[in-house]
């Protein structure tokens, strides 16, 4: 028998050394229709503005789709008051962070973001051959100060996750000026706003109004949260005019499909949807907190649709999460975070949240 890898292809140096992303899990064995409270989606779904406009178009489907995304474009720069021609699409915002690096990053350039920063930055990073900075988040949120620290001549782009995903930290509008008015002109800001559309903190504002006249600022945002697309996988990036163009370069030029563009367009405008979602997490983002912290565990402050739940050490952790698959609920472990003790936990419907409360309340009292 032949020995296939002996000569096989060699992957570019660093390749091999990237840990998968690997996403909430989403079944559980003997159990038909597990509560799936492991990836952030919004338990209500999609509006039914967005679902009408996905089934209009199941005739369509053999087109190649506007690469343009013209109808999706005018829709969102109307929406946040954006000129048109620094948008950019792609396939969810994870795609827009993978063209950014691959249009700046070079081997041994490197990135800046915090210790608990989104993955998807690190991972598209490595496969430049580039290098990830972490500051450190003592305090669980990325910190203005930490994040220069780490900056240098071969930094190229910082990123920063406002709010931040898996901690739920935020910061203020005053905190992304001042780190911007620090930085360099020739190094990229991305603030990756996929949690936005939830915080009503007074402090909090988008990054949009800044980006408007900066030359290296690029804001993030996403169809997969509160407009509960995250099965058509549609992000956008507001860039400055040459970055886009730069980025756009790149980009495949199918990379959003037809549903999902109609459904986008749809959901833009939905604002009864919106509000629907945002309530159901205001509602019980602090009813479940208060709760949690009732058993004695910790529950970090969140502005997200989840809440991140700290226990003594990674073993109880584990334990919990192993009992609440065991009542048919799946949450997220965050070790490849660097937080094994923690559990990430998706803000469901009224009835999973009882759930989470009753099976955590049972765990803690064993």
């Amino acid at each position: 028998m032949t020995d296939q890898s002996a000569n096989a292809p060699t992957p570019k140096p660093g390749i091999l050394d990237i840990a998968p992303y690997v996403g909430g899990k989403g079944a559980l064995d003997g159990i038909a229709e597990p509560m799936k409270l492991s990836s952030n989606e919004n338990p209500l779904g999609a509006g039914p503005k967005a679902r009408e406009a996905f089934a209009s178009v199941l005739d369509k489907i053999h087109i190649y789709p506007d690469g343009r995304a013209d109808k999706l474009r005018a829709a969102v720069a109307a929406k946040h008051g954006l000129e048109e021609d620094r948008l950019i699409f792609g396939n969810g915002s994870d795609e827009v962070f993978a063209l950014l690096n691959q249009t700046y990053l070079t081997a041994g350039d490197n990135i800046v973001t915090g210790q608990y920063g989104f993955l998807a930055y690190r991972i598209s990073a490595l496969g430049c051959e580039a290098q990830v900075k972490l500051a450190p988040e003592p305090g669980y949120k990325a910190e203005v100060d930490a994040l220069l620290e780490q900056v240098d001549e071969r930094t190229k782009i910082v990123y920063v996750s406002n709010p931040s995903n898996p901690t739920g930290s935020w910061n203020t509008a005053e905190e992304i000026r001042r780190l911007h008015a620090a930085l360099p002109p020739h190094i990229l800001l991305v603030v990756d706003e996929a949690y936005a559309e939830y915080v009503v903190e007074a402090e909090y504002e988008s990054a949009f109004e800044l980006a408007r006249t900066a030359n290296n600022i690029i804001v993030t945002r996403t169809f997969s949260k509160i407009h509960g697309l995250g099965g058509l996988r549609i992000g956008f990036g507001y860039c400055p005019a040459d970055v886009m163009g730069a980025m756009d370069r790149i980009r495949l030029p199918f990379n959003v499909s037809v549903p999902g563009l109609a459904a986008a367009v749809a959901a833009v405008n939905d604002e009864e949807h919106q509000q629907a979602s945002r309530n159901l997490v205001l509602e019980w983002r602090p009813r479940l907190t208060q709760v949690i912290k009732g058993f004695g565990y910790e529950v970090l402050p969140s502005v997200g649709n989840f809440i991140l739940v700290l226990f003594k050490d990674p073993a109880e952790a584990n334990a919990a999460s192993d009992w609440l698959n065991q009542k048919g609920i799946i949450v997220r472990g965050v070790g490849g975070y660097g937080l094994p003790q923690g559990l990430r936990l998706t803000i469901g419907t009224p009835d999973q949240n009882r759930a989470v409360a009753d099976a955590l309340s049972e765990f803690a009292s064993r």
